[in-house]
């Protein structure tokens, strides 16, 4: 069946000193990320049958976790220059194709490569140095920005409530006109209703149900309305503590229903058509935080079996096909 994961952290786990060009098991061994045991290698992913996914460029800020993280647009942007150069070195070397049009994803999606197809997703935008560079950013490819994480220059996000800041509102308007979807996860909701007043496409690559677990991370039911009425898909994250409340490391795993369960919540409210894949997979966390049964990538099309066959082939990969071939 084919899989699309609509957002993976590739290039930033490369330059956290992960090899992903070969086997998990080589990868593990020689791991220099401690505490977060990997799930995602190229190896994986092809043996799950994802043909195409959306690719991060993720600027990691300055925290008490990551004390080596930027603390200017500077250093934002040189993370996320590195990150685009390490994705370009991947496809010289013939593991990965970068998409950047809905016609190169057709013509992907209908050959035989066995490359990984990635579209360019901005994760947070304080690489960006205002809405005059975004043609910059669009000519490297990428086509989908989240403008928040946490807080950004531009947006309130994850923990850290607040509006679409001025830039962040002139950025919004500069993406609706050069036809850039907004990546709604992580907005705040002040941030987040600021932007669907401007009116850019939106998706959500990678947000839970905040009905069921609570929290700015994660859309509320009228956040997810809004997505679908601009024609977008919400991805989900395999991540326990976005999937059960109340969950810490330590606890059991989260069992896959726990997944099947923000599915079946966001198909009553946008339909099945708009419920796909996000699973952040060694996005900051490792296989001690998946839910049971995804021990590595390869393991991913077991959630398939806990959702209604009718729904399993648009999950799996259809429904993001669709976006992506319509709205790219």
């Amino acid at each position: 069946m084919l899989l699309i994961d609509g957002h993976l952290d590739l290039a930033m786990n490369a330059l956290d000193g992960r090899d992903l060009v070969g086997s998990l098991e080589a990868l593990r061994r020689a791991d220099p990320v401690t505490g977060q045991t990997a799930t995602v290698s190229f190896p994986e992913l092809k043996a799950a049958g994802v043909r195409v996914c959306l690719g991060t460029l993720f600027a990691m800020p300055r925290t008490a976790e990551s004390p080596g993280g930027y603390v200017d647009h500077a250093g934002a942007r040189q993370q996320a220059l590195d990150q685009l150069d390490q994705y370009r070195r991947w496809e010289d070397g013939g593991h990965l194709r970068l998409l950047s049009s809905a016609g190169a994803v057709r013509e992907h999606l209908d050959g035989t490569s066995d490359a990984l197809g990635v579209v360019l997703l901005m994760e947070g935008a304080d690489p960006i140095r205002d809405e005059a560079d975004l043609p910059f950013w669009v000519e490297a490819g990428v086509r989908i920005i989240g403008p928040a994480w946490g807080a950004t220059r531009y947006a309130g996000g994850t923990g850290a409530p607040g509006p679409l800041t001025e830039a962040g509102r002139a950025l919004v308007e500069g993406m609706r006109a050069l036809n850039v979807t907004l990546d709604a996860s992580h907005l705040d909701d002040a941030a987040f209703w600021d932007a669907a007043e401007i009116g850019p496409r939106m998706v959500a690559t990678h947000a839970n149900a905040r009905a069921l677990v609570p929290g700015n991370r994660h859309l509320s039911d009228e956040m997810a309305r809004a997505v679908a009425q601009t024609d977008g898909v919400v991805g989900l994250v395999l991540l326990s503590a976005f999937l059960q409340a109340g969950w810490r490391p330590g606890h059991p795993r989260t069992p896959l229903e726990t997944v099947a369960a923000h599915a079946a919540h966001y198909a009553n409210l946008i339909g099945w058509d708009r419920v796909a894949l996000g699973t952040d997979l060694d996005g900051g966390f490792g296989q001690e935080k998946c839910p049971a049964g995804i021990e590595s990538y390869r393991d991913v099309p077991r959630l398939l079996e806990t959702l209604p066959a009718h729904a399993r082939a648009g999950v799996a990969g259809g429904n993001w096909a669709r976006w992506l071939e319509t709205h790219l």
